[in-house]
């Protein structure tokens, strides 16, 4: 278990005891502080008296949030990884046995997903996020296209993922600054498959000092999200193991990007797509999808107000 944080006093009692009430007891937890100016020592030196499990360090100079998750996987020991960040925190006693025991099962998947709960800064149920929608098994390379395709990260923070260190090796790609772990997710996609639960495992917590809302001021994820498409627009597979309605979608997806910024790598990429597609499929895809989208729309509106229905009841 890891946790990275910074600045994160007031949530991390929460944090560090969801971790210390987990049925499962065969883990470490390791805490690294990146040079908060708060009382975060103060709150963890509360807890490192009552268990031997929990190692703790602060560096020196504040790494940045990458390179603070990056030294925390160095220094882990364990064969699985699972990170709670220091504003989260994990809403079930038994959800690292069952993150365990997903991939303990299934040794082609290289990582367990769960959905989880969306908290406010006083830990009130606001959402549900259940993105992948579908217990079991999926590919992992058509997680991947389904992520690009919609131009979102289905799979999730790194507080709803247990994934295995052997094919993390290599660390968070620094090139990144918002979308690092959707990096993540897709080099460990690659190499294998995707396990995932609709139960949530893990709360989310939504406030206003949080990374990604800083990086959404910055406009921060469109710039990433067109390196990604560039990146692995670019493999291969995409063309063999997707299907034609999806490599569409896909290109669909590239045209969105290119109306707010010209890049001729981007544009080569969307031609071959339509080169391969051809021009009357092509134009069948495209009449399809500007009549079905609506429809779409409305599905994905009645399945995020069932989601929170079904929130709300339980």
């Amino acid at each position: 278990m890891l946790v990275p944080t910074y600045n994160y006093a007031g949530f991390l009692p929460d944090a560090i005891q969801s971790v210390l009430a987990q049925d499962f007891k065969d883990y470490e937890l390791l805490i690294v502080d990146d040079h908060s100016s708060d009382n975060t020592s103060e709150v963890v030196n509360h807890y490192l008296v009552k268990d031997d499990r929990i190692r703790f360090e602060v560096n020196a100079v504040n790494l940045g949030m990458v390179e603070n998750w990056n030294y925390c996987f160095r220094q882990a020991r364990g064969e699985y990884i699972k990170y709670i960040f220091g504003d989260d925190k994990l809403s079930t006693p038994g959800a690292l046995k069952k993150m365990a025991a997903m991939l303990d099962s299934n040794s082609g998947a290289m990582l367990a997903v769960s959905a989880r709960k969306v908290v406010d800064e006083n830990s009130k149920w606001i959402d549900t996020w259940d993105n992948i929608a579908k217990e079991g098994l999926h590919r992992g390379r058509s997680a991947i296209i389904r992520c690009l395709g919609r131009g979102q990260n289905l799979i999730g923070e790194p507080s709803a993922v247990l994934f295995r260190k052997a094919q993390a090796i290599r660390g968070f790609n620094s090139a990144y600054r918002q979308i690092v772990d959707l990096e993540m997710w897709f080099h460990l996609c690659e190499q294998g498959d995707l396990i995932y639960t609709r139960e949530p495992l893990c709360c989310f917590r939504k406030h206003g000092k949080q990374q990604t809302a800083v990086n959404n001021s910055n406009r921060m994820d469109d710039r990433e999200l067109r390196l990604l498409l560039l990146n692995y627009g670019r493999q291969p597979w995409i063309w063999d193991e997707s299907t034609t309605w999806k490599r569409f979608l896909f290109s669909m997806r590239l045209k969105r990007v290119l109306r707010h910024v010209y890049e001729p790598d981007l544009l080569r990429l969307e031609q071959q797509y339509h080169k391969r597609l051809g021009a009357g499929r092509y134009l069948a895809y495209l009449c399809a999808y500007k009549i079905l989208r609506p429809f779409e729309n409305l599905a994905n509106s009645i399945r995020k107000r069932a989601i929170r229905w079904r929130g709300i009841k339980t």
